[in-house]
Parts: structure tokens; C-alpha cells; sequence
């Protein structure tokens, strides 16, 4: 009976030493945000960083704005690769600037290992409060009347927004001016001061300012309407054949073991699972994903490919 007892714990203890140590010593874990405090990428990367803090000994954010999130990019593509460091983003940087820069300093696909999906999430089409349009149909005509003078502005060339109102023009069969912003914050600015005719961006964005009657968002692009504004149709209720969603992500640098990456993303679904932060998220107009890495993966794959061709077809190509 000891020599057994013995046994028993002896394998125990060999059983916890063989453990990955991110989940028997609880390390610290850096979550690396490639925008300013404030926007939606930073609100949502709190949420989570909330979510996460009984896994971890702490989690800190840390922005690292520019370049439209590449900084960020790089700054985790050169962390080591011990699940201490990882990035939560937007996809445009991992499906869309593949396609629309003609040098990356990183590889979407192998220079990151795919964690976890968080959360879905669409965009709004917001008019100034002295451009004379009420809905998308009111927007349409008045760019079809004078092609080339409707403006919309982003925060910046080749993000999602960007090609979000790409692609409403093309289905609109109307031409759209893009003006890009370096932020949504500079961009607002310009749509609260008549600079600019539209902005299209994450609902988050302007939420508030429509609330306060300051803009107008007169459209939505997902399959179905935001809570942040259940007011406002979605572009497809009016009309236009347009349904347009992305999504944010956890990756970590590549080479990231399957045993840390896989805690990782358990960790991830267990805070995402959490009532109080699925409300939470839902009510900043996510919707709430936590999911394995594989679906991460096949869900990049699936974008790359999706967005190809109607990137292709706009003829940019940024340096």
C-alpha cells in the first residue's frame, strides 16, 4: 500500500511538472492593441483583458497605434513565443492589407499563430447632420445626381471602412469620394465640422453622436439591425443588396506550442462564455464568438479569398 501511495504521487507530481507552465504558474499576459485608447479595438481588448485577469497574474493593454495596426503587427511578431504576448485586431490588417500593400512587413498567415475569434461585428453609414439625406435611398440619388462629390471618410486608406464603402458604391452603382483619416476620432471631427459628407465605420464609433442627434447613422451593414441603435434599418431592409461583416482576434507570434495556444484560446472562450462580459459585449455591438483556432484560421482563409477579387477591381495599391 506506501509503495503504491508512493507511486501515486510521484506521478502526480511528474504530471504537474509536464503541465505547460502558462497554465500551472499563471504568467503575465500582454495584450498588444494597434490603435488609440478610446476606439472600438481598445474598448473591446479591455473587455477582454477584464475577462481574462483570473488566468492570468495580470493583463495589461498596451497600444501601439500607426500604420493602420502594422506596428502593433510587428511588435508581436517579434515577442517570443511563450503565450505572454498577443495581439487582439480587427481583420482587415490579416485579410485585407494582403491584398492592398505591395510590401508587408509580415506574413499574415505564418509569421502569427491563430487563436481565437472573439467577436462578429458590422459597420454603420453615418451622414453629417447638414447633408440633406434621411435614408441610403436619399444617399444614393443625391450621388448618382452629382457623381464624384459625395465624400466619405475612414479612418484610413485600406481599412475595413475603406473598402466597406468600396463596395456599397459598387453595389449602389454611385461614386463615392474617399477621404482618409488618420483614426475615426480625426474622421468624426471632420463630419461634425461639414468637411466631409459620410463616414463609414464600426457602429461604436458613432453611436453616441447619433443618440445626441450631432450625425445620422442611416444604415447598418450587417443581416440584421445593431442594439447600439435599433432605430436605424440595415442597408439590405432598404434596399441595397449589401451584407458586410468582419470580426476581431486574438493571435500571438508564430510558433506558438498547441498546448499554449490552445490554453490561450480556452481561456478566451471561458471569459466569452461569462455572462457579465457577453452583455457587455453585446451591448457594444459584438457579437460574441470565442472560438478554437482552427476556426480562426479557416475564417482568415475564407476572407483572404473573399476579398481578393473586389479589392483587385478597385485598382489600389498602396506602398
Amino acid at each position: 500500500m506506501l509503495k503504491r501511495t508512493v507511486l501515486t504521487a510521484a506521478l502526480a507530481l511528474a504530471a504537474c511538472a509536464a503541465m505547460p507552465a502558462l497554465a500551472q504558474d499563471k504568467p503575465p499576459l500582454k495584450i498588444v492593441v494597434g490603435f488609440p485608447p478610446g476606439g472600438s479595438a481598445d474598448l473591446l481588448a479591455r473587455l477582454m483583458a477584464e475577462g481574462l485577469k483570473n488566468d492570468f497574474s495580470s493583463v495589461i493593454v498596451e497600444n501601439r497605434p500607426g500604420a493602420g495596426g502594422r506596428i502593433a503587427l510587428g511588435q508581436v511578431k517579434r515577442a517570443p513565443a511563450d503565450g505572454q504576448t498577443v495581439i487582439i485586431l480587427p481583420s482587415g490588417p490579416m485579410v485585407l492589407f494582403p491584398h492592398v500593400y505591395k510590401k508587408l512587413d509580415y506574413d499574415a498567415v505564418t509569421d502569427f499563430t491563430p487563436i481565437s475569434l472573439l467577436a462578429h461585428f458590422q459597420f454603420s453609414v453615418v451622414a453629417g447632420a447638414g447633408v440633406p439625406v434621411k435614408n441610403v435611398k436619399d444617399m444614393i440619388a443625391r450621388a448618382k445626381a452629382e457623381p464624384g462629390r459625395s465624400t466619405y471618410g475612414t479612418p484610413g486608406q485600406g481599412t475595413l471602412p475603406h473598402f466597406m464603402g468600396v463596395l456599397f458604391g459598387q453595389r449602389a452603382g454611385a461614386e463615392l469620394t474617399h477621404v482618409p483619416f488618420q483614426g475615426g476620432g480625426p474622421a468624426n471631427t471632420a463630419l461634425l465640422g461639414g468637411h466631409i459628407d459620410y463616414k463609414f465605420d464600426v457602429v461604436t464609433e458613432t453611436a453616441e453622436l447619433h443618440r445626441a442627434g450631432k450625425v445620422r447613422i442611416i444604415g447598418v451593414t450587417g443581416a440584421q439591425r445593431d442594439p447600439q441603435v435599433p432605430d436605424v434599418p440595415t442597408l439590405k431592409e432598404q434596399g441595397l443588396d449589401m451584407v458586410a461583416t468582419a470580426w476581431f482576434a486574438m493571435y500571438g507570434p508564430a510558433g506558438l506550442k498547441p498546448e499554449v495556444r490552445d490554453l490561450l484560446s480556452a481561456a478566451v472562450a471561458r471569459a466569452v462564455r461569462t455572462p457579465a462580459l457577453r452583455t457587455k459585449l453585446i451591448e457594444q455591438g459584438y457579437d460574441p464568438v470565442g472560438s478554437t483556432p482552427a476556426d480562426l484560421a479557416a475564417a482568415q482563409a475564407a476572407d483572404l479569398k473573399r476579398w481578393e477579387g473586389p479589392i483587385k477591381a478597385t485598382g489600389v495599391q498602396l506602398d
